[in-house]
Parts: C-alpha cells; structure tokens; sequence
C-alpha cells in the first residue's frame, strides 16, 4: 500500500520531486521526473543528441542528490573533464528552479561518435562518462550565502556512466548506504529523465532491536528491488510515480510525502552582468563586440544575449 499525508494517491506529475519512505525497510528516497522543463532547458542550445541526452542525466541527478540535502541556496553539480565535453554545470535552488549548460568540442566530438553506437531511447552512446566527458572529476557544491560556510565535495569521474559516478561519491563521501538509477528517453520531438534515490535511514531512527545482520538484509533488499525499475517505465508519463513505487515496494509499506516541484529559472540578469563588466579593462572587450561593434555577453544556461553599445559601456564606467 502506498500513502500520502492525506491518505490517498496523487495524480501523475512530472518536474516534481517525491519524497518517499519504505517504513519496514528503514529507507527513505527521492523519485524525480523531469519534462517540460527538461524540453526548455534543452531547447535553448543546439546540442547533439548525446550532448543534450547526457546534460539531460546530469540535471536529474542534481534535482535528485540536492532534493536529498537541507539547505537554503544554492546546489551546484559540476562534471568536468577532458574529453569532448569538458563541462556541464547544474544548479538548483532550494525552492526548485533549475538550469544547466555543457561545453562541447564539436570537432572532437564528432570523432569520438564516429565510431559510437547511440541508443536510440536515451540518445546516450555506451560508456558515455569515458567516451563523451573523459577523465575528470564530479563535484557537489551548496552555497547557502555569503554568512555561510560552503560545502563542497570533489571525487573522480569513476565509471561508465554518471549513476556509476555517483554511486562512487556516496562510496567515498557519505556516512549512509545510497542507491540510484538514471533514465533518460527522447522520442525526436521531447525529453523525459527520472531518478530514483534511496538512503538507508541512520540506525538510531529504526527500531531497536534490528541488529547490523537485520539492517543489511533489508537495505539489500531495497537495493534488489529499486534495480527492478526498468527505465521505460521510470519515464512514463503515463504511470504515476506513486505507482511505480507501489509495484516496486507494495511488499513494504511505502509513504509518500509533500511534492516538490521543479521548474525552469535563469538568474541571470543585465545588472549582474554590468558588474562583471565593470571589472574588465575596456581594451579587453573588443574580442566580445559583434559585427554592428556592439559588446554581446551571452548566459551559457539560457543562452540570453546582452547587448552594450560603447554609450552603454561609458554610462558602466560613470555609474
């Protein structure tokens, strides 16, 4: 049986988070879909395929570590490497607006799928963590604000795909068992990704008389069935995520709590960018100006480009 706080079961949605709770297993989990957003974020840069398919893995793993966090900023997560994609970056504010870029070398690129096999659902090519970012590092930043300590943790780019990668992380950096899954579908016209998070429950919050045998007997068994989900039905859009975890764990007693939606919101803005401009000398920019002499800055999340003609740049100098 699945429950929420009201008792019933909500209706399919998608660029939400679901936090859940296998109350006989002593797990709790994050199950998140992204749609609609993912198609806008994506829309705006022309990505390849496998590009796109991978920013795409990338910003629903973010929504899912983060929606596992408590924090009030910023969540940052940044691949970086040397192969053909040499960066991707997702953030996510605590109250849900997402955005994320890559930087792609579009020759080196080209050779390295030249010889590739693309799946045709996820639009991912095998061992797309090796192939397409390289060697390299992933890290997870929250930046809570400038009275605040940021937390950062660093570990290596460490498999073949980016569950591989974060299953590494939680290895390295995480005091608690974690399990993930990653799905990532296009039909040639629209995105869908989804996540599947789980985290055994600290030993003080179960009952008292499991002992460690007990505890690992249940979390192994909340691992065998969260690697039952298949990725086709973690993207549809047709079934609800209340009930894909009903069939996952209808065994255990799953409770659902409140959702949180996510959604598409650049922060970027002209008055942002005037400051950055005032710290470049003015001989640097001419490599920024377009072919009318204008300067043109351009957001790598949201692909917005700000224009400033030199009586733009004067009134910067004087303000």
């Amino acid at each position: 049986m699945i429950t929420t706080r009201a008792g019933s079961i909500l209706a399919a949605h998608s660029d939400s988070v679901l936090p859940f709770q296998l109350e006989a297993l002593g797990v709790r989990g994050r199950a998140v879909r992204l749609g609609p957003v993912l198609d806008t974020i994506l829309s705006r840069h022309a990505y390849p395929t496998p590009v796109a398919a991978l920013l795409a893995e990338a910003l629903v793993l973010g929504a899912a570590l983060a929606s596992a966090l408590k924090y009030d900023g910023i969540f940052t997560l940044q691949l970086r490497g040397d192969g053909p994609v040499r960066l991707i970056v997702v953030d996510l504010t605590s109250d849900g607006a997402l955005r994320g870029y890559a930087q792609v070398d579009a020759k080196r690129l080209d050779a390295v799928l030249a010889d590739a096999a693309v799946d045709p659902v996820s639009g991912l090519p095998s061992s797309p963590v090796p192939r397409l970012l390289g060697a390299g590092h992933m890290a997870f930043t929250v930046d809570q604000g400038p009275q605040t300590e940021r937390y950062q943790g660093v570990v290596a780019l460490d498999g073949a795909t980016l569950a591989d990668c974060a299953h590494h992380y939680f290895r390295q950096s995480e005091q608690l068992a974690a399990g993930l899954k990653l799905a990532v579908a296009h039909d040639g016209t629209h995105w869908r990704a989804a996540a599947l998070l789980l985290q055994a429950l600290p030993s003080a919050q179960l009952v008292a008389e499991l002992d460690a045998d007990e505890r690992e007997d249940r979390w192994r068994k909340a691992v065998v069935l969260l690697g039952s989900a298949t990725a086709a039905e973690m993207v549809d859009q047709g079934l609800p995520v209340e009930g894909l975890l009903l069939r996952l764990f209808h065994e255990d007693g799953v409770r659902a709590f409140d959702r949180r939606p996510l959604y598409d919101q650049c922060r970027c803005s002209r008055a942002r960018i005037d400051r950055v401009l005032r710290t470049i000398r003015r001989s640097e920019l001419d490599e920024l100006r377009d072919t009318g002499g204008r300067v043109v800055v351009t957001c790598e999340f949201c692909s917005t480009a700000y224009r400033y003609a030199d009586a733009d740049l004067d009134a910067l100098e004087t303000a």
